[in-house]
């Protein structure tokens, strides 16, 4: 006891970074958003007709997209969600830069009822890692 009460300081920060490591391992499945990664991807792409949506601004999504790819922004997606309904029942997958905005749009996706939303884990910087091609 009296090594906890003079160590608290290194305790507590070791505890708090476990339970942040957990949560960057973990959170996403914890929220139920389905991640993918490239190849993945692709499979649902090319065999599931999956529509891809890329929710990073215009000036990201000019520099380099997946080909037809449709963008709306993150801030627009709520005003926009009309457009996706006839993707309802179909797979969608969703990317950013990183894959963490891609998070908030298959929360708002998923809270809307679309049944098949998948996170881009790491986003267009996977894509390009990954020597995927892009359309520019």
């Amino acid at each position: 006891m009296q090594f906890v009460s003079n160590n608290i300081l290194p305790i507590s920060i070791a505890l708090f970074s476990g339970a942040m490591l957990f949560w960057s391992m973990f959170g996403n499945r914890i929220r139920g958003i389905k991640e993918v990664d490239c190849t993945a991807a692709l499979q649902l792409i090319n065999h599931k007709n999956a529509l891809v949506l890329d929710v990073r601004d215009e000036g990201e999504y000019k520099a380099g997209h997946i080909l037809n790819s449709t963008p709306i922004q993150l801030g627009k997606l709520k005003e926009r969600m009309g457009e996706l309904e006839k993707y309802k029942e179909q797979p969608i997958v969703v990317m950013c830069r990183s894959g963490n905005r891609s998070v908030s749009a298959c929360m708002m996706l998923g809270k809307s009822g679309f049944s098949q939303v998948y996170n881009l884990t790491g986003g267009i910087i996977a894509w390009q890692k990954a020597n995927l091609p892009l359309k520019k």
